[in-house]
């Protein structure tokens, strides 16, 4: 059944394509572009603000920062509003942290537009799950959140070189200031597509904040935090490894992160279909098929033909993540909001983790191809937390049986 806060059920549609999720997507490209775009800029952000390239590293982290703080604090503050008007307050906020960031003349001020360029991230995606999933019925959810998270999929595969392409061709502001467009361009789809909705009856942010009270929504959270760490262990080091490990040339990185890019697609489209078939078991089998990526990585990333299968099935490794999304529709409750936002706050975490822990394994000496080895842990991590999730229930859907 459809959200019944949904005051404009029908949902318009072009060629088959849902306008609404087209309007969502939008958002998601132009995030997903935005947020990564930068890491191929920074030498040139360095050499304009007079910096070094560490230094004007940081720009990435207060961008992380502002997500992992903007995505609870949002989802909390904003319980009593309407979904469709806090998804234009956020793309236009996001609009202007970039336009912000590409008219900064300091580092200081590149940090403060980066971080309030992250802040509408985490509540954005998890709004724009939500009313996706509310306009499609029960067992078309998981498909719907996939189709919204295309546009960041899509964005590692086109957005995020072409913003990189752009800003070496006419500077990094630019790159910046084409994501602002992008994203203005999200709130006037949202604004013409979305079906408006009214604020949930009883909505407060102590409700809201009911989510944290909840166990299953913790170890999902733990799930994202760890499980989904491996993905980014592998991928935040995956240049070297190709051109140290694989002996591949450095004019082939571009291509396999394209074909990262095209794994993640990938991921999401099977992912999505798992996840509508069976819940629980289809983040199961991802988690496996991740951990099994990782594992092969570090035995074959020598071959430079195995090379490009590997980094394939790293990028399928999103597999897992509209399951995830749609398992803390189930077990939220009335705290959907808050529990959506945070799950995008603990994949920062992830990445955070994964990044940490591969370059713990390289710096111990043990090669490029280590980064496997690492995220495999953090896999099996991930799976430590499923058995506790699948554990808990069955118990509570055999106890449900008794009464």
């Amino acid at each position: 059944m459809s959200d019944p806060r949904l005051s404009t059920p029908p949902v318009r549609r072009v060629a088959g394509v849902s306008l609404p999720e087209l309007a969502l997507a939008v958002g998601s490209f132009a995030i997903g572009t935005g947020e990564f775009a930068i890491m191929g800029l920074l030498p040139d952000v360095a050499d304009d603000l007079g910096i070094s390239i560490p230094t004007a590293g940081g720009v990435i982290s207060a961008y992380a920062i502002g997500v992992v703080v903007g995505a609870p604090l949002i989802a909390v503050l904003a319980a009593k509003m309407s979904r469709h008007v806090m998804l234009l307050i956020l793309m236009t906020v996001f609009a202007a942290g970039n336009f912000l960031s590409a008219m900064a003349e300091s580092h200081g001020l590149l940090l403060a537009a980066r971080f309030a360029a992250g802040l509408p991230h985490g509540a954005f995606f998890g709004m724009a799950s939500l009313v996706a999933a509310g306009m499609v019925a029960p067992n078309q959810r998981a498909r719907a959140i996939g189709r919204v998270m295309m546009g960041l999929t899509i964005a590692t595969l086109v957005g995020t070189p072409v913003a990189a392409f752009i800003g070496q061709l006419f500077g990094w502001r630019a790159a910046f200031a084409l994501v602002g467009v992008i994203a203005l361009a999200c709130a006037v789809l949202t604004r013409l597509f979305v079906p408006r909705d009214r604020p949930q009856p009883g909505a407060s942010p102590l409700r809201e904040l009911g989510a944290l009270a909840n166990l299953q929504v913790w170890l999902m959270l733990g799930i994202c935090a760890i499980g989904c760490g491996g993905m980014f262990a592998v991928f935040s080091y995956i240049s070297p490894a190709l051109t140290e490990s694989a002996g591949m040339s450095v004019a082939s990185v571009p291509i396999m992160l394209s074909v990262f890019g095209a794994g993640m697609i990938l991921g999401n489209i099977v992912g999505s279909r798992l996840a509508d078939w069976a819940l629980l078991p289809a983040i199961g089998i991802a988690l496996t098929f991740n951990l099994v990526a990782y594992v092969l990585f570090y035995f074959t990333m020598s071959s430079p033909w195995l090379a490009v299968i590997n980094v394939l099935l790293i990028g399928g490794g999103f597999t897992v993540v509209p399951g995830i999304q749609t398992r803390l529709m189930d077990v939220a409750g009335q705290a959907q909001t808050l529990a959506q936002a945070l799950s995008h706050s603990a994949f920062n975490i992830a990445n955070a983790l994964g990044a940490w822990l591969g370059g713990v394994a390289i710096a111990s000496g043990y090669g490029y191809t280590s980064t496997g080895l690492a995220a495999a842990v953090l896999g099996l991590g991930g799976l430590a937390i499923y058995i506790v999730v699948l554990a808990l229930s069955m118990r509570g859907t055999q106890a449900a049986a008794a009464t």
